[in-house]
């Protein structure tokens, strides 16, 4: 038995307070090291007198290069909570695992009070709490210049024509605004959105508005505020959610709050809200752009960063972020370089949003494994980008062997709490990366499958605009072309596509939210994905080989580069199939 590979951690991932008074328990061991594990437990003051109450089996709920990850689900029916595992290797050898780490497995240590872990007292407050809604949305990301030109009036003066075939510059302008959304509502319906989040909107001299002039005003050339309230009550009469882009790690260098500190330096009474190292803060002539006198996003010089700990910029951007919600009703936050703000704004930010709406959205961008930001008291969820890069390293790439994609998938389901992972915003590309369509080299079939195959996992799935439509481009700023309208018909493949992908996706949600995910190499590069719940299945077939793979039978709910023979299903290379079955009936 590998004692060093076995890790457990209380108050954690490893152990939560998940709903409906259920305890989530996770331990992790060796790959293929162990065979089954006891989980004792019980009240830890009744312990004292009786010993453990309860005992459980845990399950091996995935295993990925290196470790097999075991839970088990256990009521609380009671406050406090102290446990210990009984693990048991496959030689028969068995150890008792807790608080004082691993011990010999006998009655006398069983007993012991002091080795088992615990959990004081159980708080309802203290859980992650997730709002209900949005494991069931499909978002839909629009950068708002460049989704549909809906009052050519208000047009910068220089607006380039509405082409996708021309490649977008960085400081290039085409006229989309808000109108163009609300004018498009009745198509993203159609589609099955039920979810938009919006880049940037507010003041700002830029395309992308990420260098914010005034955040308490829409930018005039995306419309006024009474355009945005129409916006968000006719996305609500229709089901739709709106979360706005919140981008309060820097500002635009023509705020008045930096230019005051541009003219008065060390006098400006803005002066501590950035980070400044030295006067005057012009750019000098000699200056390189990582050689700046204050701190910026990335080396971006008209972008200076906020010093989100002083408290009179905290209750500036607190202000903005309850504003919108109270005149505006929006549904979410997403959360700009959310990894490079203090986490005590990011508490204090929680606390003031939820206060103005209980089930707002907080979404944080972050690239990387999130853990410390998603311990129940600043994000519900964050931009799902190791998922995005597994999946493109894979399907579209195709630099990685179908044991290391299973590897990487399992190890990153084990990542969160499950109501965390619920509510995981999942996405294949953004205005910061460049478009699916181009990483695939333009193979539409691989832009299927990845997206067929993003579409079944847990978390709240996410389209970049354009993508229904094919479009293409390559990284920032060529990810940002104009939305090719002209391609929308009812014959449209890709576009009917995903409207079955999203409908088999809200028709499957409870089972992929609850269910007990499996996913499994059946053949040589032939990958199959199962998730089973309350006698409800959902299994897909994806045939990343070279050769065709039979199935035996006919039909499914989502076929693509498939062809029927002898009432057989010939999963071409490349394609994939989608079941959905309700098992009862089928038995019946």
């Amino acid at each position: 038995m590998e004692l060093s590979a076995i890790y457990h951690r209380p108050e954690s991932e490893y152990a939560y307070l998940y709903k409906d008074k259920k305890m989530h328990i996770h331990i992790r061991t060796k790959r293929g090291d162990i065979e089954n594990i006891t989980l004792h437990y019980g009240d830890p003051f009744i312990f004292m007198e009786d010993h453990y109450e309860d005992s459980k089996e845990m399950v091996k709920v995935t295993s990925d290069a290196l470790f097999d990850y075991w839970q088990v689900e256990i009521s609380v029916g009671y406050a406090r909570l102290q446990y210990l595992f009984e693990i048991k290797d496959k030689q028969g050898y068995s150890i008792l695992y807790g608080d004082k780490g691993c011990v010999e497995d006998t009655l006398e240590n069983l007993h012991y009070e002091g080795n088992g872990f615990k959990l004081p007292y159980i708080h309802e407050i203290d859980a992650c709490h997730v709002p209900d809604w949005v494991a069931d949305t499909v978002w839909y990301q629009i950068f708002p210049e460049r989704f549909a030109n809906g009052n050519p009036e208000i047009s910068p003066k220089k607006a380039r024509a509405w082409d996708f075939a021309i490649a977008p510059q960085r400081d290039n302008f085409f006229g989309g605004d808000l109108q163009g959304i609300i004018d498009h509502l009745d198509y993203l319906q159609d589609l099955g959105i039920t979810g938009l989040y919006l880049c940037p909107i507010f003041e700002s001299p830029s395309n992308h508005k990420y260098n914010t002039t005034d955040y308490f005003e829409i930018d005039r050339h995306f419309g006024d505020k009474e355009t945005f309230r129409q916006l968000v009550e006719q996305a609500h009469q229709r089901g739709m959610k709106i979360m706005l882009d919140a981008v309060f790690n820097h500002i635009g260098d023509q705020s008045p709050q930096w230019q005051d500190v541009v003219k008065n330096g060390q006098k400006s009474v803005y002066k501590d809200w950035f980070h400044i190292q030295e006067f005057p803060v012009t750019k000098d002539k000699l200056a390189t752009s990582r050689k700046l006198p204050y701190h910026t996003f990335a080396f971006a010089s008209y972008m200076p960063k906020l010093n989100t700990a002083n408290p009179e910029v905290k209750d500036y951007l607190l202000s903005v972020a309850t504003y919108w919600i109270e005149h505006f009703d929006i549904d979410a936050w997403r959360l700009d370089v959310a990894n490079e703000v203090d986490h005590q704004f990011w508490r204090d930010f929680r606390k003031a949003v939820l206060a103005k709406k209980p089930d707002l959205y907080i979404l944080g961008e972050v690239w990387h494994a999130s853990q410390p930001w998603l311990n129940g008291d600043e994000f519900h969820a964050v931009m799902n980008y190791p998922l995005s890069d597994s999946i493109k390293d894979y399907f579209l790439r195709g630099v990685k062997k179908t044991s290391q994609f299973i590897d990487e998938i399992n190890s990153q389901s084990m990542y969160y709490k499950q109501q965390i992972s619920e509510v995981m915003f999942n996405l294949l590309d953004s205005h910061d990366t460049e478009r699916i369509l181009t990483t695939a080299k333009g193979n539409v079939q691989l832009v299927k499958s990845a997206l067929a195959f993003l579409f079944l996992q847990r978390g709240t799935p996410c389209i970049y605009y354009g993508t229904e439509l094919e479009l293409s481009g390559g990284p920032d700023p060529d990810c940002r072309r104009v939305m090719p309208w002209e391609r929308v018909s009812s014959d449209n493949d890709m576009l009917q596509f995903m409207k079955e992908l999203i409908q088999l996706r809200k028709d499957g949600a409870h089972i992929i939210k609850r269910g007990k995910y499996s996913l499994e190499e059946i053949a040589p590069d032939v990958l199959a994905l199962e998730w089973y719940h309350d006698d409800h299945l959902i299994r897909a077939v994806f045939n990343q080989s070279k050769e065709n793979y039979l199935l035996n039978r006919a039909t499914a709910d989502l076929v693509s580069h498939c062809q029927v023979s002898d009432g057989q299903l010939h999963i071409l290379p490349k394609g994939f199939v989608i079941f959905v079955e309700d098992l009862e009936t089928a038995a019946n």
